[in-house]
């Protein structure tokens, strides 16, 4: 295997696992605030979606043709749900 295809999967596997983190933690971070149920059950309901999201993610880096379209994936889904985290906390005023 040559260095371009080795430094492709490597760059698959560090999007897969930060990029997959970071949107998992922005989709629980906004979950646990929308939820409607008792604060405590809307953060155990989205750590548990958290594992969901993070399998996603990972599924999709890796299913993409390219790692362009991979990372446009996951900024494509991280910058929706941090636009929506900060929506949320600036409009309850806990910002």
């Amino acid at each position: 295997m040559d260095l371009r295809y080795r430094a492709a999967v490597l760059g698959r596997v560090l999007l897969a696992a930060l990029g997959g983190y970071a949107v998992a933690a922005l989709a629980t971070g906004l979950l646990a605030l929308v939820l409607p149920m008792p604060r405590s059950e809307a953060v155990a309901t989205a750590t548990l979606l958290s594992f969901a999201v993070m399998i996603a993610v990972v599924v999709g880096v890796f299913a993409v043709r390219s790692l362009g379209r991979a990372a446009l994936l996951v900024g494509g889904l991280a910058l929706p749900l941090g636009a929506g985290l900060w929506l949320v906390q600036t409009l309850a005023g806990t910002a």
